[in-house]
């Protein structure tokens, strides 16, 4: 009998003996995700990727980007990288029989993606907006419609102050009318008692934003407190903090202690937001002049100041570039900046002011490793060299890098 001939990938070449077969397609499985809804939502793209490599890869990344300029040193993860937002939006609409859904936006649209709990959230957070989704039927109160415009809840906010276990939630609504508004906070606070502030947003405009205007608390003060580095600071539904408190204080430590601080210097808190670096760093030095466009944050950082009996940082309202420029032809003079830009990066025109206002260090903390390796690049011409690099893992799971950068002039020892 002749010998059959057995071929893979339909060759002609003989299957060697004792070689088994190529194994079929359809006997190939793909391994699962972590996450029902990884691909569909598209907002932690590492999900199912081991966290030492994670760090690994980030550390790559910030490493070839920064090499021109200075050594990266180890990067700074989590024992604990799970569960860490403790800032938590949910969109809510509803199916085709009108059954309450809440989740997030698809990347790049106004696609809803049902989602029940979420590796990177608060447990606390999902749980309350389960319970919230629940209690929508039984009060008879709909969710938004886009299409048509019904419909009364948006969205929910949850922010929890994790060093102090504060919670604030948010109903984003398109009417200050809320149905049986009493009954409502107490089922939703029998469920959940830990609940401190529960507050009622109005934006009833066609928008991409998630908070209104106008708001009211529903039960509680409105706003909630959590402590950083040993600073208690006050959160309001539009205040801006840090997503990841217990990586928060290492970013902020670590700027801190590579500024190196003698307790003479007189520091610049440049990009300000809320007064966190500067009312931190405050302790530590002479004086903290501190600098916000957001007339608003200016407000938060001026009560937060007080809150922690900080006598010796003042805060102005203004361009941080116009701020330098005018310093400078004043004959004022600092021995430091603090910079923590947003994502895009400085700008030319603030380097430039920076180099016009001569401080003998620059500490940027930055939120992009690309647009941190554009302004070196731009610092270095103008004086400035960079000396250490430690990036911080805030954002486990995602492509985020937050690195701290320690920058002195080129005539400094």
């Amino acid at each position: 009998m002749a010998e059959k001939k057995v071929t893979a990938n339909k060759s002609t070449n003989k299957r060697a003996p004792g070689k088994k077969p190529a194994p079929k397609k359809q006997q190939l499985t793909r391994s699962v995700s972590r996450c029902p809804v990884f691909k569909k939502c598209g907002a932690c793209q590492m999900i199912d990727t081991p966290y030492e490599t994670q760090l690994r890869k980030k550390h790559k990344k910030v490493a070839d980007l920064l090499e021109p300029y200075c050594k990266v040193e180890a990067f700074i993860g989590m024992e604990k990288p799970e569960h860490y937002r403790c800032k938590v939006h949910a969109v809510f609409t509803h199916d085709r029989k009108g059954n309450p859904l809440s989740g997030i936006y698809r990347e790049g649209t106004h696609e809803v993606v049902p989602v029940e709990s979420c590796l990177l959230e608060d447990q606390k957070a999902d749980a309350i907006i389960a319970t919230i989704r629940g209690l929508l039927k039984s009060f008879k109160i709909k969710t938004f419609d886009e299409d048509n415009g019904y419909g009364l809840l948006r969205h929910v906010l949850i922010r929890i102050g994790k060093n102090t276990g504060e919670i604030m939630v948010v109903l984003v609504t398109v009417s200050p009318i809320f149905p049986s508004k009493n009954n409502f906070v107490k089922a939703l606070r029998k469920e959940h008692p830990e609940i401190t502030t529960i507050v009622l947003n109005v934006n009833d405009k066609q928008t991409s934003m998630i908070l209104g205007d106008k708001e009211k608390p529903m039960y509680g003060p409105g706003f909630i407190y959590d402590i950083c580095c040993g600073m208690k600071f006050k959160i309001s539904p539009k205040s801006f903090y840090q997503v990841n408190p217990v990586q928060t204080e290492i970013l902020y430590r670590t700027a801190i202690d590579m500024a190196d601080l003698k307790g003479d210097e007189i520091a610049l808190d440049c990009y300000s937001g809320v007064g966190t670096i500067g009312i931190i760093a405050s302790p530590h030095v002479k004086e903290v002049i501190s600098v916000e466009l957001n007339k608003d944050a200016v407000k938060d950082a001026i009560l937060n100041a007080r809150i922690n009996e900080i006598d010796n940082i003042t805060f102005y309202q203004n361009d941080a570039t116009i701020f330098m420029q005018q310093m400078a032809e004043s004959g004022d003079r600092v021995d430091l900046v603090f910079m923590d830009p947003p994502r895009s990066g400085s700008t030319p025109e603030f380097i430039e002011a920076v180099e016009t206002l001569s401080p003998k260090k620059v500490v940027y903390i930055s939120c992009s490793p690309d647009s941190l390796a554009v302004d070196l690049k731009i610092f270095e011409k103008k004086g400035y060299k960079a000396r250490r690099a430690v990036p911080v893992d805030m954002f486990p799971f995602t492509r985020g890098i937050e690195t701290v950068v320690l920058l002195t002039k080129k005539d400094e020892n």
